[in-house]
């Protein structure tokens, strides 16, 4: 399928725009770690039960699904960089609602408000890339946002708890918007318009279901989907089996969380060598298959106890390791064929992920029952769906 590339200087593709490219795409996980350690705090500051701060977490997941969708059909039709722009002034504006909320409604409120905002950005990334690049080479250029984006997991816990400590919880959200207006300023200074003429539909809903039918697109879709919902097991799992369940101190305990965004960034890179050797769907099908058996390995530790905490952090990080090549791999597969609608493809990717992580963190969390196997088993569960959901890539036509 052959598609007009936009006029875009290969300067344009330099340092700069991979790190804004990849800060855009690591709007999520830089605003849902960043807060985490600040659990406690925001309930006692807001007279919160626990539940109600924990949905605080949901409204923001759902604010980036819903935003998605929204926010690609609008990409294709406008370019890139005006709705851009529209969403990073959203999001400083959530996250100034947040830094001032009086009670747990109003910022959970807030919180789907900043997540709208930060959906934009993410849809934008993923779709500046396809504009650019197709094949192997989109999925290179994936992996070199990956490292920036890698750099989320590991900072940002460690970077909220700093704050936390040294002015309150409201400072993270206040650290949130100063993020936000450090992005719109490089979006207005380096960030070209990569549309390509007239890409818009005139059905959006309906491109949407169209794309979510095609197989070329839903195989790898879903793979790098379920993916990230094992790694959202992971995430909503991983505070009780280590602190709670093993007695790693809660100081020490965002080190092994740094430890596995640290695998992940260095497979990134790692798949960046191998494309230049094998195919995306190569190295994907054989990440896969690696995540599923760190899975599997993940539920014996957790079954039988073999191999205690270590056994539990190996197999974690070799499974959070894969998404380094899974996610770059997966995200250019999916979106190979549908250049002139990348937005919308973008969108429907990036909602499909965030529907499907909000789905295993709650199966985890609802599963609790005082051991280790709830997150084991939503970790192997996803991955070996994952492995499953390749399949279907395997019976789109060819093109």
């Amino acid at each position: 399928m052959t598609t007009a590339t936009p006029k875009v200087s290969r300067s344009t593709e330099g340092a700069g725009l991979i790190i804004l490219l990849g800060v855009l795409i690591g709007f999520g996980p830089l605003s849902i770690d960043m807060y985490l350690p600040a659990f406690p705090a925001i309930g006692e500051s807001l007279r919160a039960t626990a539940g109600e701060v924990e949905r605080t977490l949901a409204a923001f997941f759902a604010g980036l699904a819903v935003g998605q969708l929204f926010s690609g059909p609008v990409s294709d039709r406008f370019g890139r960089t005006k709705p851009l722009y529209v969403g990073l002034a959203l999001y400083v504006l959530g996250s100034i609602g947040c830094a001032t909320a009086p009670s747990a409604d109003v910022l959970a409120a807030c919180r789907f408000v900043q997540a709208l905002g930060g959906s934009v950005g993410m849809v934008t990334a993923r779709a500046v890339v396809r504009d650019l690049h197709s094949g192997a080479a989109a999925a290179r250029m994936m992996s070199r946002l990956v490292l920036v984006m890698g750099l989320a997991p590991i900072l940002a816990p460690l970077l909220g708890g700093w704050v936390l400590r040294a002015a309150g919880w409201r400072a993270i959200f206040g650290s949130h918007a100063v993020i936000g207006l450090i992005a719109l300023g490089a979006a207005f200074a380096i960030l070209p318009e990569t549309a390509p003429p007239r890409s818009g539909v005139t059905k959006p809903f309906q491109a949407m279901w169209s794309i979510t039918k095609a197989p070329d697109f839903l195989g790898p879709a879903l793979a790098a989907a379920l993916a990230q919902a094992g790694m959202f097991a992971y995430i909503g799992g991983s505070p009780f089996v280590f602190i709670t369940l093993h007695g790693v101190k809660p100081e020490h305990f965002g080190w092994f969380f740094g430890a596995n965004a640290a695998g992940l960034v260095a497979v990134s890179q790692l798949n960046h060598w191998l494309l230049a050797r094998s195919s995306p769907e190569r190295v994907l099908t054989l990440a896969v298959r690696i995540a599923a058996l760190a899975g599997l390995a993940l539920v014996t530790v957790a079954s039988t106890g073999i191999g205690g905490l270590w056994g539990i952090a190996l197999s974690l990080f070799v499974f959070v390791s894969t998404l380094g090549a899974i996610t770059p791999n997966a995200t250019a597969l999916a979106m190979e064929q549908h250049a002139k609608q990348a937005g919308i493809a973008s969108a429907v990717l990036g909602a499909l992920q965030f529907m499907l992580a909000a789905g295993a963190s709650a199966t985890v969390s609802a599963s609790h029952d005082g051991t280790a196997r709830p997150m084991a088993l939503g970790v192997a569960i996803a991955a070996l769906l994952a492995l499953g959901a390749l399949s279907l890539a395997k019976r789109a036509p060819a093109h």
